[in-house]
């Protein structure tokens, strides 16, 4: 019985050592990240085979700066970079529509008649076992992703129509006062795009 109350009590004290071990390990870390965050940004790249062409360009920011760790970008092509671009812009522009429409769906807010329709993936065989009227909704949201694929690109077969940027779809039809707007304020809200973007990809 002895050994057996020794037993425990090592199991136990020795449980509690790798507990605290394990938590101050973690403050630490948190520690050395929260003091990261405001060190000086390093000026190196992680990929030197391509240091200094893109590290001006839109969304090439601190700490990471221009971040190409597979080497897409190896051969310095501003084709390739304005392609890759435009599709992290168009991710970005969806997963935005996404985030937003989980969150309203997440909250509970139903369009009349859909009020048992569970959210997220899980509202597509719900959709579909309603009959008709789920399966015409399922019809339909595939219709508007594909004009919504059609629409959203540069009108290169229209006349005068030229991209400003990757993911300029204006196509000298909207404007909001963009063309209004200086260089420097163009820049910035880009860039507030582009890294809502990149944070949407990553939360949905």
């Amino acid at each position: 019985c002895l050994s057996s109350l020794d037993h425990r009590t090592i199991n136990t004290l020795s449980n509690r050592f790798l507990s605290n071990t394990m938590m101050k390990i973690a403050a630490l870390l948190a520690l050395v990240g929260s003091a990261a965050a405001f060190a000086p940004a390093q000026q190196g790249r992680v990929n030197s085979a391509v240091a200094g062409k893109f590290d001006g360009e839109l969304g090439a920011m601190a700490p990471l700066g221009f971040f190409d760790p597979l080497g897409l970008l190896a051969d310095e092509s501003q084709e390739q970079f304005d392609r890759l671009r435009e599709v992290e812009i168009k991710h970005g522009r969806v997963s935005m529509l996404a985030v937003a429409g989980y969150l309203t769906t997440a909250s509970g807010l139903r369009f009349p008649g859909c009020e048992d329709i569970p959210d997220g993936f899980a509202s597509f065989p719900a959709l579909y076992a309603q009959g008709v009227d789920g399966q015409n909704v399922l019809g339909q949201m595939v219709a508007f992703f594909a004009v919504a694929e059609i629409v959203n690109r540069e009108a290169t077969w229209a006349e005068g129509v030229k991209a400003e940027f990757p993911g300029d779809y204006r196509n000298g039809a909207i404007d909001y006062g963009w063309d209004k707007l200086s260089d420097e304020d163009k820049f910035n809200k880009r860039t507030i795009e582009l890294n809502n973007g990149r944070a949407a990809q990553m939360g949905i």
